[in-house]
């Protein structure tokens, strides 16, 4: 960890919706604190681009392995990502590319690295992130995750994590829907995606969010008991969102209460919001945390 090169992880599954925390952060950095983040994707930190993840799942699955998946430690870097937090930890800086997801990305990329074949599946090259930046905020399925394995353990050099972890079934709908309507797959292949990676979601996904020091878990208040038939996603006006404080020591609960229309307290570190005002709660929640960091770097 680190006080003058603070670092934010962002960490939740396939489909739970981390660009809403990404996007608050935004938000604050824009209006209230003027703060010069850099950004991590975590897809980029994947060590195998689509073609290749493919393949290798494939073979998996000719031996008798029907687990491989982007959870686990045989499809992505750990070890970069341990490195990329302690360099910037240690120094300010790190180094970042980026995994092209469509054709838009694609065209976005090519202008910035002055090129014409980054296509979808691939990755970008490395390059140095922008000097001088503030902190650090990485958004994607690792941000705390430890493989004893290979003695990794990424959360060590992360200042602040936040969990974004909605109820499985909510989970799984907002991913068919999502890869069906940005990425062209079938509900069958989303389906047999998560069956995949349920073993990795398990090892090395679930437990980050003990170590988190705030959860967002929203919660449909309509039937989400079949997934894999809903017709849309529940909306955020149908849906509560839980933040699990893991800390509440020092907490302005009264503030909270008073900044969030209709929010309550359901446990002594728990604070339950309307899905309608995720966005604002989420502000409401970083801003002073944010603030505090930022502070304690100029001291």
């Amino acid at each position: 960890m680190s006080r003058k090169h603070p670092i934010i992880a962002v960490t939740g599954s396939s489909g739970a919706g981390t660009p809403a925390v990404r996007h608050a952060f935004e938000n604050l950095f824009r209006r209230e604190i003027k703060v010069r983040a850099a950004f991590i994707e975590g897809a980029s930190l994947h060590s195998l681009d689509r073609m290749a993840f493919h393949a290798a799942a494939n073979e998996a699955a000719e031996l008798g392995d029907n687990s491989f998946s982007h959870f686990g430690p045989e499809a992505n870097y750990f070890d970069k990502l341990e490195e990329t937090f302690r360099s910037y930890g240690e120094t300010g800086m790190c180094k970042r590319r980026y995994y092209v997801h469509n054709e838009a990305e694609a065209d976005r990329h090519n202008k910035h690295f002055g090129l014409t074949d980054l296509k979808p599946g691939i990755f970008t090259p490395w390059e140095d992130i922008e000097a001088d930046s503030d902190l650090l905020i990485y958004e994607g399925l690792h941000g705390l995750v430890t493989d004893e394995a290979s003695n990794i353990d990424v959360g060590r050099y992360v200042d602040f994590g936040v969990g974004v972890v909605p109820v499985v079934n909510l989970e799984w709908i907002q991913k068919i829907h999502r890869d069906k309507a940005e990425r062209g797959y079938s509900t069958e292949a989303t389906v047999d995606t998560i069956l995949r990676r349920m073993p990795d979601y398990i090892k090395y996904v679930t437990p980050q969010f003990s170590r988190t020091h705030i959860n967002f878990q929203r919660i449909a208040t309509v039937d989400t008991s079949n997934p894999f038939i809903a017709r849309d996603v529940p909306t955020l006006d149908e849906s509560f969102v839980i933040v699990r404080f893991r800390d509440p020591r020092g907490v302005n609960f009264r503030y909270m209460l008073t900044m969030i229309p209709d929010s309550f307290m359901s446990r002594a570190n728990t604070l339950v919001v309307p899905g309608g005002m995720m966005s604002v709660a989420m502000e409401v929640i970083l801003a002073p945390i944010v603030q505090e960091m930022i502070d304690s770097k100029r001291v």
